[in-house]
């Protein structure tokens, strides 16, 4: 029953290896949430260049 219980849990993770693979995700993941967050910057900068040019043609001044 022990040899049993050994093979069982074997494959189970344990709270240890899931904070270890937490850490590890989120230092790959760093990098990207740092350019996701440049290109939202980049993507609004160009849709309030588009707005103002979409308000300029219907206002002309």
């Amino acid at each position: 029953m022990k040899q049993a219980e050994g093979e069982m849990t074997h494959g189970l993770a344990t709270k240890e290896d899931i904070k270890t693979l937490e850490s590890k995700l989120e230092k790959e993941l760093a990098p990207m949430r740092t350019e996701l967050a440049v290109i939202k910057w980049m993507l609004g900068v160009q849709m309030a260049g588009v707005v103002a040019l979409i308000l300029k043609s219907f206002f002309p001044h």
